[in-house]
Protein backbone atom coordinates (compact mmCIF):
# COMPACT_ATOMS: atom_id res chain seq x y z
CA UNK A 1 0.00 0.00 0.00
CA UNK A 2 1.42 3.38 -1.05
CA UNK A 3 2.38 5.77 1.74
CA UNK A 4 -0.08 8.64 2.12
CA UNK A 5 1.58 12.05 1.69
CA UNK A 6 2.35 14.08 4.77
CA UNK A 7 2.91 17.83 4.90
CA UNK A 8 6.34 17.19 6.34
CA UNK A 9 7.23 15.39 3.10
CA UNK A 10 7.28 18.88 1.58
CA UNK A 11 9.24 20.53 4.38
CA UNK A 12 12.80 21.54 3.58
CA UNK A 13 15.31 19.81 5.91
CA UNK A 14 16.42 22.00 8.78
CA UNK A 15 19.62 23.98 8.34
CA UNK A 16 22.67 22.47 10.00
CA UNK A 17 26.04 24.10 9.38
CA UNK A 18 27.80 20.89 10.40
CA UNK A 19 26.46 18.80 7.54
CA UNK A 20 24.84 19.33 4.15
CA UNK A 21 21.14 18.49 4.15
CA UNK A 22 19.86 16.17 1.45
CA UNK A 23 17.58 18.53 -0.41
CA UNK A 24 17.02 19.27 -4.09
CA UNK A 25 14.36 21.71 -5.19
CA UNK A 26 14.29 20.03 -8.60
CA UNK A 27 13.03 16.82 -6.99
CA UNK A 28 9.73 18.49 -6.06
CA UNK A 29 7.19 18.20 -8.87
CA UNK A 30 5.40 21.55 -9.42
CA UNK A 31 2.47 19.69 -11.01
CA UNK A 32 1.94 17.32 -8.07
CA UNK A 33 -1.43 17.26 -6.27
CA UNK A 34 -0.68 15.16 -3.18
CA UNK A 35 -3.54 16.52 -1.06
CA UNK A 36 -6.23 16.67 -3.72
CA UNK A 37 -9.63 15.14 -2.98
CA UNK A 38 -9.75 13.95 -6.57
CA UNK A 39 -11.69 16.82 -8.13
CA UNK A 40 -11.55 20.61 -8.27
CA UNK A 41 -15.01 20.85 -6.72
CA UNK A 42 -13.95 18.54 -3.91
CA UNK A 43 -10.80 20.57 -3.33
CA UNK A 44 -12.79 23.80 -3.22
CA UNK A 45 -15.27 22.30 -0.76
CA UNK A 46 -12.42 21.16 1.46
CA UNK A 47 -10.86 24.62 1.19
CA UNK A 48 -14.16 26.17 2.33
CA UNK A 49 -14.24 23.83 5.34
CA UNK A 50 -10.71 24.79 6.29
CA UNK A 51 -11.52 28.48 5.80
CA UNK A 52 -14.35 28.25 8.31
CA UNK A 53 -12.06 26.51 10.81
CA UNK A 54 -9.30 29.07 10.30
CA UNK A 55 -11.80 31.86 10.93
CA UNK A 56 -12.56 30.51 14.39
CA UNK A 57 -8.93 29.76 15.20
CA UNK A 58 -7.75 33.17 14.07
CA UNK A 59 -10.45 34.76 16.22
CA UNK A 60 -9.00 32.97 19.25
CA UNK A 61 -5.52 34.18 18.31
CA UNK A 62 -6.81 37.75 18.12
CA UNK A 63 -8.81 37.43 21.34
CA UNK A 64 -5.82 36.15 23.31
CA UNK A 65 -3.45 38.87 22.05
CA UNK A 66 -0.56 36.81 23.37
CA UNK A 67 0.84 35.13 20.28
CA UNK A 68 1.41 35.93 16.63
CA UNK A 69 1.50 34.08 13.31
CA UNK A 70 3.60 35.01 10.27
CA UNK A 71 3.01 33.38 6.90
CA UNK A 72 5.68 34.05 4.27
CA UNK A 73 4.75 33.52 0.61
CA UNK A 74 7.59 33.45 -1.90
CA UNK A 75 7.72 32.26 -5.49
CA UNK A 76 8.59 33.12 -9.04
CA UNK A 77 6.39 35.56 -10.96
CA UNK A 78 2.87 34.14 -11.55
CA UNK A 79 3.32 31.44 -8.88
CA UNK A 80 0.14 32.72 -7.25
CA UNK A 81 0.96 34.69 -4.12
CA UNK A 82 -1.99 37.07 -4.58
CA UNK A 83 -4.31 34.24 -5.60
CA UNK A 84 -3.37 32.21 -2.55
CA UNK A 85 -4.19 35.10 -0.24
CA UNK A 86 -7.58 35.65 -1.91
CA UNK A 87 -8.55 31.98 -1.90
CA UNK A 88 -7.30 30.87 1.51
CA UNK A 89 -8.31 33.87 3.59
CA UNK A 90 -11.62 35.04 2.12
CA UNK A 91 -13.46 33.30 4.98
CA UNK A 92 -11.22 34.78 7.67
CA UNK A 93 -12.38 37.80 9.65
CA UNK A 94 -10.17 40.73 8.58
CA UNK A 95 -9.92 41.80 12.22
CA UNK A 96 -6.44 40.68 13.24
CA UNK A 97 -5.44 39.79 9.66
CA UNK A 98 -2.83 41.91 7.88
CA UNK A 99 -1.28 41.50 4.44
CA UNK A 100 2.07 43.11 3.66
CA UNK A 101 3.20 43.22 0.00
CA UNK A 102 6.91 43.88 -0.39
CA UNK A 103 8.08 45.75 -3.49
CA UNK A 104 11.54 46.83 -4.57
CA UNK A 105 13.22 48.78 -1.74
CA UNK A 106 12.86 52.57 -1.78
CA UNK A 107 15.93 54.83 -1.54
CA UNK A 108 15.16 55.36 2.15
CA UNK A 109 14.95 51.62 2.77
CA UNK A 110 18.18 51.01 0.87
CA UNK A 111 19.90 53.49 3.19
CA UNK A 112 19.30 51.07 6.10
CA UNK A 113 20.14 47.42 6.67
CA UNK A 114 18.04 45.06 4.53
CA UNK A 115 15.90 43.88 7.46
CA UNK A 116 15.03 47.39 8.66
CA UNK A 117 11.88 47.67 6.57
CA UNK A 118 10.81 44.12 7.43
CA UNK A 119 10.98 44.21 11.22
CA UNK A 120 8.43 47.01 11.48
CA UNK A 121 5.94 44.88 9.53
CA UNK A 122 6.26 41.79 11.73
CA UNK A 123 2.96 40.69 13.32
CA UNK A 124 1.80 42.36 16.50
CA UNK A 125 0.27 40.39 19.36
CA UNK A 126 -2.92 38.71 18.20
CA UNK A 127 -2.18 39.20 14.51
CA UNK A 128 -1.95 36.85 11.58
CA UNK A 129 0.34 38.63 9.13
CA UNK A 130 1.02 37.50 5.56
CA UNK A 131 4.17 38.59 3.76
CA UNK A 132 3.49 38.67 0.01
CA UNK A 133 7.14 38.45 -0.97
CA UNK A 134 9.44 39.22 1.92
CA UNK A 135 12.96 39.70 3.22
CA UNK A 136 13.92 36.73 1.03
CA UNK A 137 13.88 39.01 -2.01
CA UNK A 138 17.17 40.32 -0.58
CA UNK A 139 18.87 36.93 -0.93
CA UNK A 140 17.34 36.14 -4.32
CA UNK A 141 17.38 39.15 -6.66
CA UNK A 142 20.80 40.58 -5.69
CA UNK A 143 22.31 37.09 -5.78
CA UNK A 144 21.06 36.44 -9.30
CA UNK A 145 22.15 39.91 -10.42
CA UNK A 146 25.63 39.35 -9.00
CA UNK A 147 25.32 42.16 -6.46
CA UNK A 148 26.30 39.98 -3.48
CA UNK A 149 29.45 37.92 -3.19
CA UNK A 150 29.39 34.59 -1.37
CA UNK A 151 30.49 36.06 1.96
CA UNK A 152 27.79 38.76 1.89
CA UNK A 153 25.16 36.20 0.93
CA UNK A 154 26.11 33.91 3.82
CA UNK A 155 25.98 36.86 6.22
CA UNK A 156 22.46 37.65 5.07
CA UNK A 157 21.40 34.05 5.55
CA UNK A 158 22.72 34.23 9.11
CA UNK A 159 20.99 37.55 9.75
CA UNK A 160 17.71 36.07 8.53
CA UNK A 161 18.04 33.04 10.79
CA UNK A 162 18.79 35.30 13.75
CA UNK A 163 15.93 37.68 12.87
CA UNK A 164 13.42 34.85 12.64
CA UNK A 165 14.74 33.37 15.90
CA UNK A 166 14.05 36.73 17.54
CA UNK A 167 10.48 36.70 16.24
CA UNK A 168 9.96 33.10 17.37
CA UNK A 169 11.38 33.83 20.82
CA UNK A 170 8.89 36.71 21.07
CA UNK A 171 5.88 34.46 20.49
CA UNK A 172 5.62 34.40 16.69
CA UNK A 173 4.81 31.14 14.91
CA UNK A 174 6.44 31.29 11.47
CA UNK A 175 5.46 29.31 8.38
CA UNK A 176 7.21 29.87 5.05
CA UNK A 177 5.83 28.63 1.72
CA UNK A 178 7.76 28.54 -1.53
CA UNK A 179 5.10 28.38 -4.28
CA UNK A 180 6.87 26.09 -6.73
CA UNK A 181 5.80 26.66 -10.33
CA UNK A 182 7.21 25.09 -13.49
CA UNK A 183 8.76 27.12 -16.27
CA UNK A 184 6.12 25.90 -18.75
CA UNK A 185 3.26 26.92 -16.46
CA UNK A 186 4.82 30.33 -15.94
CA UNK A 187 5.03 30.80 -19.72
CA UNK A 188 1.32 29.99 -20.01
CA UNK A 189 0.32 32.42 -17.26
CA UNK A 190 2.51 35.23 -18.57
CA UNK A 191 1.08 34.75 -22.06
CA UNK A 192 -2.45 34.87 -20.64
CA UNK A 193 -1.68 38.26 -19.12
CA UNK A 194 -0.34 39.54 -22.42
CA UNK A 195 -3.30 38.21 -24.43
CA UNK A 196 -5.94 39.71 -22.12
CA UNK A 197 -5.92 43.55 -22.10
CA UNK A 198 -7.70 43.55 -18.74
CA UNK A 199 -4.67 41.79 -17.24
CA UNK A 200 -1.99 44.04 -18.72
CA UNK A 201 -1.70 45.85 -15.38
CA UNK A 202 -0.34 42.59 -13.93
CA UNK A 203 2.42 42.36 -16.52
CA UNK A 204 5.81 44.01 -16.43
CA UNK A 205 8.51 43.70 -19.09
CA UNK A 206 10.97 42.94 -16.29
CA UNK A 207 9.11 39.63 -15.82
CA UNK A 208 10.53 38.49 -19.15
CA UNK A 209 14.04 39.47 -18.11
CA UNK A 210 13.72 37.49 -14.88
CA UNK A 211 12.40 34.54 -16.89
CA UNK A 212 15.62 34.49 -18.92
CA UNK A 213 17.41 33.86 -15.61
CA UNK A 214 15.10 31.02 -14.58
CA UNK A 215 17.89 28.54 -13.84
CA UNK A 216 19.82 31.07 -11.77
CA UNK A 217 16.71 31.82 -9.72
CA UNK A 218 16.10 28.13 -9.10
CA UNK A 219 19.63 27.82 -7.71
CA UNK A 220 19.16 30.96 -5.60
CA UNK A 221 15.89 29.62 -4.20
CA UNK A 222 17.43 26.25 -3.42
CA UNK A 223 20.36 27.82 -1.58
CA UNK A 224 18.17 30.26 0.37
CA UNK A 225 15.70 27.58 1.45
CA UNK A 226 18.48 25.19 2.46
CA UNK A 227 20.22 27.89 4.52
CA UNK A 228 17.14 29.25 6.32
CA UNK A 229 14.78 26.35 7.01
CA UNK A 230 14.88 25.92 10.78
CA UNK A 231 12.73 24.27 13.48
CA UNK A 232 11.37 27.69 14.43
CA UNK A 233 10.86 28.92 10.84
CA UNK A 234 10.47 25.97 8.46
CA UNK A 235 10.18 26.18 4.69
CA UNK A 236 7.60 24.16 2.75
CA UNK A 237 7.70 23.62 -1.01
CA UNK A 238 4.14 23.95 -2.35
CA UNK A 239 3.47 22.53 -5.84
CA UNK A 240 1.84 25.49 -7.59
CA UNK A 241 1.04 24.50 -11.18
CA UNK A 242 -2.51 23.76 -10.02
CA UNK A 243 -3.99 26.89 -8.48
CA UNK A 244 -6.76 24.99 -6.72
CA UNK A 245 -4.42 22.45 -5.16
CA UNK A 246 -1.88 25.14 -4.26
CA UNK A 247 -4.55 26.97 -2.27
CA UNK A 248 -5.72 23.77 -0.61
CA UNK A 249 -2.22 22.73 0.45
CA UNK A 250 -1.38 26.12 1.98
CA UNK A 251 -4.71 26.02 3.83
CA UNK A 252 -4.04 22.49 5.14
CA UNK A 253 -0.63 23.60 6.37
CA UNK A 254 -2.05 26.64 8.15
CA UNK A 255 -4.83 24.58 9.72
CA UNK A 256 -2.28 22.15 11.13
CA UNK A 257 -0.18 25.06 12.39
CA UNK A 258 -3.09 26.76 14.15
CA UNK A 259 -4.38 23.52 15.67
CA UNK A 260 -0.93 22.75 17.08
CA UNK A 261 -0.97 26.10 18.89
CA UNK A 262 -3.94 24.89 20.98
CA UNK A 263 -5.49 28.34 21.10
CA UNK A 264 -8.26 29.07 23.59
CA UNK A 265 -10.46 32.07 24.26
CA UNK A 266 -9.45 34.20 27.28
CA UNK A 267 -11.02 33.14 30.61
CA UNK A 268 -14.54 34.38 31.29
CA UNK A 269 -14.74 37.58 33.35
CA UNK A 270 -16.16 36.94 36.81
CA UNK A 271 -17.39 40.52 37.04
CA UNK A 272 -19.76 39.88 34.14
CA UNK A 273 -21.47 36.92 35.80
CA UNK A 274 -25.15 37.67 36.23
CA UNK A 275 -24.97 41.08 34.52
CA UNK A 276 -28.21 41.97 32.69
CA UNK A 277 -28.33 44.50 29.91
CA UNK A 278 -31.34 46.78 30.23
Amino acid sequence: MAKQPELDDFRVPYFDDKKIAKFALAEFDPAAKPFSTGSKDGDRNRLAEIGASLDGLQERLHAQRLRRVLLVLQGMDTSGKDGTVRAVFHEVDPLGLRIVPFKAPTPSELAHDFLWRVHSQAPAAGELTIFNRSHYEDVLVPVVLGQLDDAARERRYRHIRDFEALLADSGTTIVKCMLHISKDEQRSRLQARIDDPSKHWKFDVSDLEARKQWDQYQVAYHDALAATSTPYAPWYVIPADSKTHRNLMVAELLLRTFEAMKLEYPPAKEELKGVKVE
